[in-house]
């Protein structure tokens, strides 16, 4: 349809150039945006910034060879923003739509679907705790994907909705080892908790796919709630 739209538009404006100045415009957007958002997508802060684990995916791992997904909650909110796919299908978007823990399911389906690209899905632990045991699916069947847990151990992006309850019952308190609980379901994984790890950590897990096994991934993250589509945030 968008090639058809093209098309069509050359048969109106001709043959002759035409500048509006919009992506110089874009451009210049996108640069002060970004650089708005720099120390946290650089940050070698601990607990691990998650734009930071973000940041260093993008850098290491070429679009064009991935497929990526997230989850409904922070970690859908950190990656949407700032991950560029450059070819088409390479990042499954799918907004508020479904449960905490559908992208597991998501980046399964899509190694099957395309086995030659390396396939991830971000998630928090909140997400991990609906759907994580379905990583030994992917174990068990031979579905070599990534699954990248960012584990802040609470419900950070719930903070506000779950004041009354947390205060009560510390509803948002969350624990576990999920790297662990990945090895013991038959996969690869590891545990990181430095930010200098972090790269290393992501071409290791991919090393692993193409040997045919499923990964995960656990990133001791800080509990960030800053988000670029939020009013009144950078």
């Amino acid at each position: 349809m968008l090639a058809q739209l093209i098309e069509a538009a050359k048969e109106r404006i001709g043959k002759k150039a035409r500048s509006s100045g919009a992506r110089k415009q874009i451009d210049k957007l996108k640069g002060e945006w970004l650089g708005r958002w720099e120390a946290k997508r650089r940050s070698q802060e601990r607990p691990i910034n998650p734009y930071f684990v973000m940041s260093e995916f993008m850098r290491v791992i070429p679009s064009a060879d991935a497929i990526v997904t997230h989850d409904s909650g922070s970690p859908r909110d950190q990656l949407l923003p700032f991950y560029v796919a450059k070819k088409p299908r390479g990042y499954l978007g799918w907004g508020k739509s479904h449960q905490l823990g559908t992208g597991l399911g998501l980046a399964i389906g899509a190694k099957i679907g395309a086995p030659d690209k390396f396939c991830v899905n971000f998630m928090g632990d909140a997400a991990f705790g609906m759907t994580g045991l379905d990583f030994e699916t992917a174990a068990r069947c031979g579905i070599p994907i990534t699954t990248i847990v960012l584990n802040n151990s609470t419900m950070a992006i719930e903070t506000h909705a779950m004041a009354l309850s947390h205060e009560k019952h510390k509803t948002r308190d969350l624990g576990g080892n999920y790297a662990n609980l990945a090895q013991d379901l038959g996969g690869w994984s590891e545990r990181v908790t430095e930010p200098g790890e972090v790269a290393g950590a992501i071409l290791r897990a991919r090393r692993v796919n193409e040997n045919g096994r499923a990964a995960l991934l656990e990133f001791i993250t800080s509990s960030e709630t800053a988000f670029s589509h939020r009013r009144g945030v950078a």
